[in-house]
């Protein structure tokens, strides 16, 4: 996995000295997190632990995970990275702080991390939103992902009693 820069983003593995910055600026949000699979933080300590398994996971080949740092600052705005693999194509997931939203961050990340993903031998690319979560799933289509499916399901393992419609998407190298 190597840095990835765009005209305003430079995307860059993560470190121990960005735990601050991802416990305060969306780990321990409950607004930001309202979307993802998981729960806010409850203290640093979670975001802590949760590092030693991300920073661990580096060694392995098929790990793609990025800090968000704008250029004009240094500030490390949020991450993207493959969340997981389906049959063998990577998943896309991402979030940032809320601060820092509405302002094209995210989809320049997500394109850079696509044209990465497919320049490393990927030919299709997931991803997927909550349906209530119109920002991402503006992010998403900016990016050229299109609609498979939408299913009604529990939100994830850990919030099993939250029932939301997921919206699923792909992206194909050829479309690109």
């Amino acid at each position: 996995m190597r840095e990835l820069e765009t005209q305003r983003l430079k995307l860059r593995r993560i470190t121990e000295d960005d735990i601050p910055a991802v416990f305060y600026g969306w780990a321990g949000d409950p607004e930001v997190t309202k979307y993802l699979k998981w729960s806010p933080h409850s203290d640093i300590g979670e975001t802590r632990f949760v590092f030693s398994i991300w920073l661990s996971e580096y060694g392995k080949d098929d790990t793609y995970r990025w800090g968000i740092e704008r250029k004009e600052d240094g500030v490390l705005m949020g991450m993207i990275d493959v969340v997981g693999y389906d049959d063998g194509t990577p998943v896309l997931g991402y979030c940032s702080a809320k601060k820092y939203w509405g302002n094209g961050y995210m989809t320049e990340a997500c394109k850079a991390v696509v044209s990465e993903l497919f320049e490393a031998g990927f030919n299709t690319i997931l991803i997927d939103a909550v349906d209530e979560n119109i920002g991402s799933n503006r992010v998403i289509e900016k990016c050229g992902f299109r609609f498979v499916k939408s299913e009604t399901e529990p939100m994830s393992k850990m919030k099993p009693d939250e029932i939301v419609t997921i919206n699923s998407y792909r992206i194909d190298k050829d479309i690109k």
